[in-house]
């Protein structure tokens, strides 16, 4: 006959098996979704020179253009469609907050709980897609006056570039909120880390010298 200490322990132990199980589901998808965004840092925008580009880049890298590209993982160095990385919901992020201590009408919201959250988190994605189109309609007019980076400039070039890094963010917006849900940590910051601990031996080295 079973004890009860040995069927404690049996049911304790297949507790702990079925967590350690969802744990490695979980951390198998946050290391899958942080390898799609380390992918798309090396996916060049259609219509750019990357030789021409890197020229320009070198020349800028040691001001705040070097900041900028560790904390979007490279992708400025390269102009891949994530160049934007998540910045643009960061700084949506923070507008709502601060609208939040003068305006009575987000307070309220943020006051009423769960579902005021959301609210908020909606508003703060519909910045995000006004942030991102206008940085990206900014980065396509820079790149078409940046030499010969670009091999066919025009209204076209600027619509596709505009759409493309635009997409990029609100993919990495999406992609933060699935590793929060559904992986572990929370998913903009893992993003942003992510990108700064890849461009960080890079960065210092070219510090050093």
């Amino acid at each position: 006959m079973v004890s009860a200490a040995e069927q404690l322990a049996a049911n304790l132990n297949f507790g702990a098996l079925a967590k350690a199980d969802e744990l490695k589901k979980r951390i198998w998808f946050t290391l899958g979704a942080l390898l799609v965004y380390r992918f798309g840092t090396y996916i060049p925008l259609p219509g750019i020179d990357p030789a021409a580009w890197e020229q320009v880049f070198k020349s800028q890298a040691g001001g705040i253009l070097g900041m900028f590209n560790m904390f979007a993982g490279g992708g400025i160095n390269r102009m891949a469609i994530f160049a934007l990385n998540i910045m643009p919901y960061i700084s949506a992020s923070i507008i709502i907050q601060l609208l939040t201590t003068v305006s009575p009408q987000l307070e309220a919201l943020k006051k009423e709980g769960e579902a005021g959250r959301k609210t908020l988190n909606q508003y703060t994605r519909y910045l995000t897609v006004i942030l991102a189109a206008f940085q990206s309609y900014g980065i396509a007019v820079g790149l078409q006056g940046a030499g010969n980076v670009v091999s066919e400039p025009g209204a076209f070039f600027l619509l596709s570039t505009s759409i493309t890094l635009t997409g990029g963010t609100m993919f990495l917006m999406w992609l933060g909120e699935q590793i929060t849900s559904r992986g572990i940590g929370n998913g903009i910051s893992l993003i942003i880390l992510a990108g700064i601990v890849a461009e960080l031996p890079s960065a210092l080295a070219n510090m050093l010298e």
